[in-house]
């Protein structure tokens, strides 16, 4: 499972031009699962992104998480993050999870989310996205459960 991670002030998303979700202070997070991933995965994922210390504690550090903060996270599935390419000039996504596989994960690990307390917005699994956000910071993290990185 690889996830790009964005701490924003606020951020939405929107299909057919309409905003299906938006949080105010948080974390976006775009998520790929990848074809290997299993439940142990999910949680593994969910409990590092909502613990990372990357809010501002009283002193200005980046000491607090998203669970201390109760910030919002907003979830959009994003299969292009197993996108190979080393190869050629056209991405290869042998590493992805088939889409019927994936679409389980990525609603398991929005109930993972929730389950922990936290407030989620989803983005739409296999639709055409628009997501507005206002990156704070900027702070922008990569995190793979594979460890590649």
């Amino acid at each position: 499972m690889r996830a790009v991670i964005q701490r924003v002030s606020r951020a939405s998303v929107q299909v057919d031009g309409r905003v299906i979700g938006a949080i105010s202070r948080g974390l976006v997070v775009f998520l790929g699962i990848h074809r290997d991933d299993g439940p142990e995965t999910i949680d593994w994922m969910a409990d590092k992104i909502i613990n990372l210390r990357i809010f501002a504690d009283e002193l200005g550090k980046m000491n607090r998480s998203l669970a201390d903060i109760q910030a919002e996270m907003l979830i959009v599935s994003q299969f292009t993050l197993y996108g190979d390419c080393r190869n050629g000039r056209r991405p290869g996504y042998s590493d992805a999870a088939p889409p019927e596989i994936a679409e389980r994960m990525y609603n398991d690990f929005i109930s993972a989310i929730k389950r922990r307390g936290i407030t989620a917005a989803v983005g739409k699994f296999q639709a055409m996205m628009q997501v507005s956000l206002i990156n704070d910071g900027p702070v922008t993290l990569l995190i793979d459960s594979a460890k590649t990185f």
